[in-house]
């Protein structure tokens, strides 16, 4: 999971208040928007890929701790959030968006280290899709909705190797990313630009610095596992972030929506091609009916809005 600009339908990440985006431009302009979007969901699939490589050595704890402490570094060098000017209207969301936050990327990673980056990014999904659905009175929404389910019965049917503590912890993390929309939402309408986000990173990375001496002191870290973990932070939260910001100038927001309905296929992808974490084809299969609910409603929303 990353910060990202809540923008659009579904995810994100999504998750990070953004300035709304201008004028859609054409051509080129979009152009660069559709390409940054493919580098944006490489890079944030990737970066889990190589942090998951750290978790011998610093175990999932250890590297969602040093990410954190990357994101808030990157979030407060765009937001540069006013602390001091803060109210206690502003701090309560922002202080729960920072536990929702730590506890979305704990819950992701840990579920990585059990079931695999495909199938955890696909349960986190849920997260978004069920906010995207649960706010929508179309019967193609249901239709949606009982296309995700059957993905999600065929992701946790029962199986000699299922691993019903990870799934649960995917799970975990998608109701922590639907909470973190919500309380994006209500951070972003109390507070300018992205000074909420960076304000709640910071604060999430101050929770993890105990956790992460603990477990410098327990496991020591070696060069190469830090350097993972590092890398995880800036893929996953900072490059994607910066992407997203620019691309919402370029590309309609449901495009954008659209797009980020393939992450679970990315992370499947990514998880094969550099992990060597197979899937079989029922599990290819749930991934494509998340993604297609997801793809199918955000699809059809403009009718909604056009009164059709």
């Amino acid at each position: 999971m990353r910060t990202r600009p809540v923008s659009a339908p579904a995810p994100a990440s999504a998750p990070a208040p953004a300035p709304s985006p201008v004028t859609v431009e054409p051509a080129g302009g979009r152009l660069a928007g559709v390409a940054t979007m493919i580098g944006s969901g490489l890079s944030t699939q990737t970066g889990a890929a190589i942090g998951s490589l750290a978790f011998p050595v610093l175990g999932p704890v250890g590297v969602v701790a040093v990410r954190q402490y990357v994101a808030a570094l990157a979030l407060l060098a765009v937001g540069r959030p006013r602390l001091r000017t803060f109210t206690w209207g502003q701090w309560w969301p922002v202080a729960l968006l920072a536990l929702v936050f730590g506890t979305m990327n704990l819950s992701l990673y840990s579920a990585i280290d059990r079931v695999g980056l495909g199938l955890a990014v696909t349960l986190e999904f849920l997260g978004p899709l069920a906010i995207a659905l649960a706010t929508s009175r179309r019967r193609v929404d249901v239709c949606c909705a009982v296309i995700a389910a059957a993905g999600v019965v065929t992701l946790m049917r029962p199986q000699p190797s299922a691993d019903y503590l990870g799934m649960v912890l995917g799970l975990l993390a998608a109701v922590c990313w639907a909470s973190y929309i919500l309380l994006n939402r209500t951070v972003g309408r109390r507070l300018p630009g992205a000074q909420g986000a960076a304000a709640a990173s910071c604060l999430s990375a101050l929770m993890f610095l105990p956790v992460g001496v603990v477990v410098a002191l327990r496991h020591p870290p070696t060069a190469g596992a830090v350097a993972c973990a590092v890398a995880a932070g800036v893929l996953a939260s900072a490059v994607p972030y910066l992407a997203d910001l620019f691309t919402l100038r370029h590309v309609p927001a449901r495009a954008f929506g659209l797009f980020m309905s393939v992450n679970p296929v990315l992370a499947a992808l990514v998880g094969l091609i550099g992990l060597g974490q197979e899937l079989g084809a029922p599990e290819w299969a749930a991934i494509g009916a998340v993604v297609a609910a997801n793809a199918l409603s955000i699809a059809t929303s403009r009718d909604r809005r056009a009164g059709r």
